[in-house]
């Protein structure tokens, strides 16, 4: 018997999927034979019917089945003789072009709702049942429903006005601008003002310990957080560093630290040499933190540096002149607006930042990771978990309604585990990406990830969020800035290509971005030319964009099934055969130019066909985009390895005379030694040693060093 087509049919619908096979679906040729699941097509000389046995000796026949996991349905025609059946070839390809008409793609979206006359979950329970019935269980699920909501709406109107986003920025001359908003006051109030209490807060509170007069701005109530946190310890050791927390308090904030994490992608339906073995990262994000307990503790210390936090306040819009930003806000308990000003604006709002569209235009975001999940307190058996292992990367099935899902899990403090399903995604006008839809399939298919009775579950809240990208050729591909005004974090697409955690993402280049903030603010560097150096772009970030751009099901195409899963497996498998290091550095932005060649080379050897799938993913236009990307690797590895040893100790010597004559070439050249040192890969036994607390001076005099 052999396997002769394999389709996904993009419907949770089985039951008409297989009610089309029987009564609707007519074969060129053969007799259908009808079957709990689908039918059997064989020659009308045959005489066996679906009750019979099977005889030894296997007629001519096609049997043809469908089957449903992950809400999505799947197809399976076998043969079961040697030779081909009569017509063979034309009843497929009739087969996959009727089922493509009938059951296209399909992408839904959420309701226009009216909250004044109805709760969140009667507007929501008709489209999405589940979502709402486990929303129901948890603390605040009203309240994080409508949050979930509201950021699909958001995310939607901004893919959807690419080329006309929302002004929310305004550049003024305050001798010509009749209508410029009224200054405060006749200076600054504030040094730096973040919009943004998740990623924004941890950098406030280094600006303000180091004498900056900060203001956080938050539109939820501060310390609520959608996500949770994982990252290891030689990347938290930035926060020690830059004396933001001692290493005694870090382990406070540290809920759990597991043994190892796992990646494994579902390979049953692919051929034996593209099979893999769990790749074991035991220093991947395996750090779990109590994210709500570091938000506070980084509030407390931003408040106790003199800085200034106000939640429940939403931004509307910046007016900037030469000597300051003016922010309006309103507070949404009050609906009361009003404005504050500030030296410098860092824009933190993350995905559904409006600055960030307006800034960027039609391409603010390349790609995302809409992100669903929940932190569950108990109710799994006992031994479908050991919370000493987490699940960094895990997918149980085929591409789902053109989709690649993909698990996370991580311990959590005492029986708590945080689970996550995601997917990389092409950000398209048509198909943005849905929460709600995934939140849906989340409640659906996790006793297929992990056998578990669902009400049972103790749920103690969602996490949730679009988590983007953006595929930069260089480092001057994307805006970051204006005027007065910088992004950090995901609004600046700092991400990891692969985990995609802005978290970690920007937890490894703090002391960078801190470093050169400090600089520009100390010399009133504030200009668009000065600010837009200041960001974290990693040449071997860059190039490594072709390989979640290998997991992105282009919208509206049909692959097939087990593609992207085969594509994971090739290279996963690659590492497993490699030192740990090597997997490490790679998840962690630190793989090199030597290490990404040898591996690229032994892929294509592996699966010469990996360069043929890529080409049909990416298009000739991606490809010609990454081979821009892949030169300026090449270009920066060799600018490195020529400048290394000796551009950071001249930087130390001429500093003292240099810095103060010269301020804008001394940011353009710490920019430049920031750029040579970042993303090098660390060897096995490279320790991370404990420091004491420092200022952003220590910090800079030890990286020119």
């Amino acid at each position: 018997m052999r396997e002769i087509l394999y389709l996904e049919i993009p419907t949770p619908d089985t039951a008409s999927v297989r009610n089309w096979l029987q009564t609707d679906f007519k074969p060129a040729n053969g007799e259908k034979v009808l079957t709990p699941e689908g039918f059997r097509l064989r020659t009308p000389a045959g005489t066996t019917n679906a009750s019979e046995a099977i005889p030894e000796k296997l007629p001519s026949e096609l049997s043809v089945f469908v089957w449903s996991v992950q809400r999505t349905t799947y197809l399976k025609v076998f043969r079961w003789a040697d030779q081909p059946f009569p017509g063979e070839g034309q009843i497929l390809q009739r087969l996959a072009t009727e089922i493509r008409s009938r059951f296209p793609h399909h992408y839904p979206e959420p309701p226009a709702i009216d909250l004044s006359q109805q709760s969140i979950f009667a507007a929501l329970s008709s489209v999405y049942p589940l979502t709402v019935k486990y929303f129901q269980k948890m603390p605040n699920g009203e309240y994080d429903l409508k949050r979930a909501y509201w950021w699909e709406q958001r995310w939607r109107e901004g893919v959807r006005n690419p080329q006309q986003p929302r002004q929310v920025v305004f550049s003024h001359n305050r001798s010509t601008e009749k209508n410029f908003p009224p200054s405060p006051s006749s200076s600054p109030t504030y040094d730096i003002i973040y919009i943004g209490g998740a990623l924004g807060v941890i950098h406030a509170a280094v600006m303000a310990k180091l004498g900056y007069k900060v203001l956080l701005l938050e539109r939820m109530p501060f310390g609520r957080m959608n996500r949770e946190w994982n990252i290891s310890r030689d990347e938290i050791q930035s926060l020690v560093n830059l004396g933001l927390a001692t290493p005694a308090e870090l382990e406070t904030i540290i809920a759990r630290e597991y043994k190892d994490g796992f990646n494994k992608f579902f390979d049953a339906n692919n051929p034996s040499k593209l099979r893999s073995p769990v790749l074991h990262t035991p220093t991947v994000l395996n750090l779990g933190l109590d994210s709500e307990k570091w938000l506070q503790m980084c509030g407390q210390k931003l408040q106790a540096a003199g800085g200034e936090i106000s939640d429940e306040t939403e931004f509307i819009r910046a007016n900037i002149d030469k000597s300051q930003v003016i922010v309006t806000v309103k507070h949404l308990p009050s609906q009361t607006e009003k404005q504050v000003s500030g030296r410098l604006l860092v824009d933190a709002m993350g995905s559904a930042s409006p600055i960030a569209w307006q800034l960027n235009g039609g391409r603010a975001f390349d790609s995302v990771c809409p992100t669903v999940g929940a932190v569950i307190e108990g109710g799994f058996e006992s031994g479908v978990w050991d919370s000493q292992y987490g699940d960094v990367l895990y997918s149980h099935g085929d591409i789902s309604r053109g989709r690649q899902l993909i698990w996370e899990l991580f311990p959590g403090a005492d029986e708590e585990l945080t689970i996550y399903l995601f997917h990389y995604h092409e950000v398209n006008l048509e198909n943005p990406g849905s929460l709600l839809e995934m939140y849906e399939d989340f409640f659906t298919i996790l006793p297929e990830y992990r056998r578990c009775d669902m009400d049972k579950l103790v749920w103690k809240k969602p996490t949730f969020g679009y988590i983007p990208g953006h595929f930069s050729i260089d480092s001057s591909d994307r805006t970051v800035a204006f005027d007065r005004l910088i992004a950090i974090g995901d609004a600046a697409s700092l991400q990891s290509p692969l985990v995609f955690t802005g978290f970690g993402s920007l937890v490894r280049n703090l002391e960078r971005l801190t470093t050169l903030l400090d600089t520009a603010l100390k010399h009133d560097l504030l200009s668009f030319q000065h600010l837009n150096q200041i960001r974290a772009y990693q040449s071997n970030v860059s190039v490594t964009w072709l390989f979640s751009k290998g997991m992105m099901v282009p919208t509206g195409k049909f692959l097939p099934p087990q593609r992207i899963n085969a594509m994971l497996n090739t290279f996963f498998g690659l590492l497993v055969d490699e030192p740990l290091e090597v997997a490490d550095n790679f998840i962690k932005d630190r793989c090199d130019w030597l290490t990404f060649n040898r591996l690229a080379l032994k892929a294509a050897r592996k699966n010469p066909t990996l360069l043929l799938w890529i080409w049909e993913l990416a298009g000739p236009r991606d490809l010609l985009r990454w081979l821009g990307n892949y030169f300026n690797f090449g270009r920066h590895a060799l600018i490195s390895a020529l400048l290394s040893k000796w551009f950071p100790r001249l930087l130390n010597r001429i500093k003292p005379w240099l810095e103060p004559r010269y301020p804008g070439l001394w940011l353009r050249l710490l920019t430049i030694n920031y750029a040579i040192a970042s993303g090098k890969p660390r060897s096995r036994n490279q320790v991370v040693k404990a420091t004491p607390p420092t200022l952003i001076q220590k910090s800079e005099a030890r990286i020119l060093n």
